[in-house]
């Protein structure tokens, strides 16, 4: 823990101690919004600069095999002062790690090479990985020593970039719990495997305050999006604060944990005033309100 970190989780554990009459303060995360959710019509320059002027102070970008495409987001989130935190691998449902086709694994790998070079040639620290997807085809066991193998391969070039890998839990039938995502995680011994903590997938069948608190200093990002059932039946996608998700207790346990990092909100694109709505929500979530 360094001392930004350090005085942070004080700071927080202080403002929420029961009975001290503190109001709430803001935690220390910066809001980044996916580059996917920008209006598709406009240019990359005029969607970064949109981002920025809605309230964003960070993105998320997919990966861009292409150079100039990559060069232009770069010279958008300059202009703009808008950084770069994070890229978002593409390859990893269509061709996972986890797959018994070499082909399929060698497309995966690739992939993920080109979303570490995006990240390192933009100053971004992550990039999000689904690390395996269990299917009739892949076993639970298979999904977790296929994928472990493929990424202990990618480590190096993570370490030499200076880009972490952050492994994603999602609808893939894989890392189902708290403690199952904290041990893969911790099987690699590296610091450039973390976790990548979504926040709205793990409502289905648990309870993303617990799951905080379990990963704790593994996170080293957060997607955020929110969540609910209709009759309990029927999974849908709502806007922030609409849904399932205790947003209070989620700001109790990032505090608690003392995360400082970035969390990126992830939900349908729009034009600009909704862009500035789900800003307004997002900061309410990050002010404990």
């Amino acid at each position: 823990m360094n001392r930004r970190t350090f005085l942070a989780a004080g700071a927080a554990a202080t403002l929420l101690r029961p009975g001290s009459g503190t109001a709430s303060a803001r935690l220390p995360i910066k809001k980044a919004v996916e580059f996917e959710m920008l209006p598709k019509s406009m240019s990359i320059a005029d969607r970064f600069q949109l981002a920025r002027d809605v309230g964003f102070e960070q993105i998320e970008c997919p990966t861009m095999p292409d150079e100039h495409e990559a060069e232009e987001a770069k010279k958008a989130a300059e202009k703009a002062g808008l950084n770069i935190h994070s890229v978002m691998n593409m390859a990893h449902w269509e061709y996972p790690l986890s797959s018994a086709d070499p082909a399929v694994v060698a497309k995966s790998v690739k992939g993920m090479e080109t979303s570490l070079r995006n990240a390192h040639f933009w100053g971004a620290d992550t990039v999000l990985l689904v690390p395996a997807v269990v299917n009739a085809q892949t076993s639970y066991h298979d999904a977790w020593v296929r994928s472990q193998e493929q990424i202990r391969k990618l480590i190096p070039m993570a370490q030499e970039l200076k880009v972490i890998i952050g492994i994603e839990e999602v609808w893939n039938k894989f890392l189902l719990s708290p403690l199952e995502f904290a041990r893969y995680v911790d099987e690699f011994s590296s610091p450039w495997v973390r976790a990548y903590f979504d926040v709205g997938n793990v409502v289905i069948s648990g309870y993303p305050q617990d799951w905080i608190r379990t990963l704790g200093k593994r996170i080293v990002k957060l997607h955020i999006k929110d969540f609910k059932f209709e009759k309990r039946q029927k999974a849908e996608w709502v806007p922030l604060r609409e849904g399932e998700i205790n947003w209070p207790e989620v700001y109790k346990a990032l505090a608690e944990i003392g995360y400082a990092g970035t969390a990126t909100v992830e939900l349908e694109g729009g034009k600009e005033a909704y862009l500035r709505e789900v800003n307004r929500r997002f900061e309410l979530i990050l002010s404990g309100a």
